[in-house]
């Protein structure tokens, strides 16, 4: 009798473990997406509302800005996404951390520059807080263009 509760106790308590990590996976690509979008709009309620004021933001290039920064150039249109895409999403919780990989093709019109195309592989580290999860840290690498 012990041992049937037991591991009925076991597989309930690894179904809820399962369950919360699909939560957390979902909600992960939402607030994913809710960034995407974001950046488009320039909307600087939403993008502040899905980062952490401890975000590091790297480019291709190298140049990192914080989280001030990042929201800045997007809301004066510094930098200026026409359009993005992203592709090849996957999505890995570590505890409270999500671990998100993805493809980024991207139609830009940066402030005083030339419309573009940018095509990058992206790392974005987001920690989960009592209030959702939020943008800690992004890198970009270049990656071949789409054709």
């Amino acid at each position: 009798m012990i041992k049937k509760l037991f591991l009925a106790l076991s597989f309930f308590t690894v179904s809820m473990l399962f369950a919360q990590k699909n939560n957390d996976q979902q909600s992960v690509a939402e607030a994913s997406e809710k960034l995407r979008l974001a950046m488009i709009s320039g909307d600087k309620a939403i993008l502040e509302s899905l980062i952490l004021p401890e975000l590091t933001y790297g480019h291709s290039g190298g140049h990192i800005d914080d989280a001030k920064e990042f929201v800045e150039k997007l809301v004066s249109k510094k930098s200026n996404f026409l359009s993005i895409e992203n592709t090849n999403q996957s999505i890995q919780i570590v505890d409270k951390t999500a671990i998100v990989r993805n493809h980024l093709y991207a139609q830009t019109h940066d402030l005083g520059k030339e419309q573009g195309e940018v095509s990058l592989d992206i790392l974005y580290v987001w920690q989960k807080t009592k209030s959702g999860w939020k943008l800690l840290a992004r890198q970009a690498v270049k990656a071949e263009k789409k054709k």
